[in-house]
């Protein structure tokens, strides 16, 4: 599902117009995001946790070229953890 379809979801089983949907949809991905860039976590309880996490520097190798080692930095990647209802939900 896309972000489309989704917005078209919610409104039609909200009967909120998808203008407002989308907005307060891109709201939560904004508020989201800038959650995360500050170390904080966003926990919606039953659904999941969104959070971040520091991927520590390490060695690779070069997809071109097999021999060669490069050198992998630090970088800060997203997390999301399924809360209790969603994985009881999916069993």
């Amino acid at each position: 599902m896309n972000k489309a379809k989704l917005i078209e979801t919610i409104s039609t089983k909200t009967d909120i117009h998808k203008k407002e949907v989308e907005k307060v949809l891109d709201t939560f991905e904004q508020t989201t995001m800038e959650a995360l860039k500050a170390n904080d976590d966003v926990t919606l309880t039953g659904f999941g946790t969104f959070s971040s996490r520091v991927r520590n520097a390490r060695m690779g190798v070069n997809p071109r070229n097999p021999k060669e080692k490069i050198q992998i930095p630090t970088v800060t990647v997203p997390k999301f953890k399924a809360g209790k209802n969603l994985k009881e939900f999916l069993k």
